[in-house]
Parts: C-alpha cells; sequence; structure tokens
C-alpha cells in the first residue's frame, strides 16, 4: 500500500469530494425544504421528496469510494486530504443555501486548504510510507 498520489488515488478522492458534498447539500436541501411542518409529518414530507434519497444515494456511494481510497493510502494521509470535504461543504452552504461565512469560518477554510495543500504535496513530493 503506497502513499503517492496516483491517477486513481485523485480520481477516488474527487468522487469522494463530490459525493460526500452532494450528500451533505441534498440532506440540507431535504431538511430545509419542509418549512414549517413539524414532527412525523415533516418527515413524511422529506421522505417523499427526492432530496433525501439522493443524500443516501450519495452516502452509499461515498462509503464506496472512501473505501477504495483507503485501501490505496494510510489512514493518516486518508483523513488529512478528505478534510477538503469541510471546505466544499462550507462554499457551497454559502452558494446555494445562503448560509454565513464569518470572517473565523474564512480563516478555518483557509487552514483547511493549506494543510489538505501540504499533505497533498508531501505525498506526492516524497512518497511517504508508514
Amino acid at each position: 500500500m503506497g502513499s503517492e498520489l496516483s491517477p486513481l488515488v485523485v480520481t477516488l478522492w474527487v468522487i469522494n469530494v463530490l459525493v460526500d458534498s452532494g450528500g451533505q447539500l441534498a440532506f440540507k436541501a431535504a431538511a430545509s425544504e419542509p418549512g414549517d411542518l413539524e414532527g412525523m409529518v415533516r418527515w413524511r414530507f422529506m421522505l417523499s421528496r427526492p432530496w433525501i434519497w439522493i443524500g443516501g444515494a450519495c452516502y452509499v456511494a461515498e462509503f464506496l469510494a472512501w473505501l477504495a481510497f483507503l485501501s490505496l493510502v494510510p489512514l493518516s494521509d486518508g483523513v488529512l486530504l478528505g478534510s477538503i470535504n469541510i471546505v466544499a461543504i462550507m462554499i457551497l452552504g454559502r452558494v446555494l443555501f445562503k448560509e454565513k461565512l464569518a470572517p473565523m469560518r474564512v480563516a478555518g477554510i483557509v487552514l483547511v486548504s493549506i494543510g489538505v495543500a501540504v499533505v497533498g504535496l508531501v505525498i506526492f513530493s516524497f512518497s511517504l510510507k508508514l
């Protein structure tokens, strides 16, 4: 099990980011859609809409992509590279749901992005092994 960023590793990483982010966004859409409904009425409404099912399908795909990804990279590298999902979700939450990005969250986005870039560069440049 090497730790280099082969085309397959990069492809699985990108798929993981896309389907994990897609799942989170679909669940947010499902939770936002019912408006003032409460209790079981709210849950029945959400279950009747496609967003919750799209989110579930994304999570199944993410699970499979994550397992395949982790079979190719050490866990410590995979988890650090996977942290970019947080950045994608926060940015897309801002764009799609008009969620606020306070200055501290923007700072967090920058720091996580730098961390992922550093880990990616180290893996790519030095092919570290555990």
